[in-house]
């Protein structure tokens, strides 16, 4: 269900007709790394990512209304966000 690969995500290659969640972590307007978990529409936990160098992240996921969690040094953040079905919803998360 997720994209997790040491180092985050290569964004530059979605899946064609998959149902993908990308974006960034940031702080100030600069990338920020960590972790950005994936909670369904209950709050239940699916899935947790590393994000990358400049703080990008991805996942392959269901549709329906997801809420993302930033997990960094100093910080958390949460962002609600509805995925469409082969779709690419694209997600900035200020931490």
């Amino acid at each position: 269900m997720c994209g997790a690969q040491p180092g985050g995500p290569d964004t530059s290659a979605v899946k064609p007709g998959e149902t993908t969640i990308q974006g960034q972590v940031t702080r100030d307007g600069e990338p920020v790394t960590g972790y950005v978990r994936l909670l369904d529409s209950t709050g239940e936990f699916t899935a947790e990512v590393p994000t990358s160098a400049t703080g990008q992240f991805r996942f392959y996921a269901a549709e329906g209304t997801w809420t993302l969690r930033a997990l960094v040094p100093g910080g958390t953040a949460d962002r609600k966000v509805v995925a469409r079905k082969g779709g690419l919803a694209e997600i900035s998360i200020a931490v």
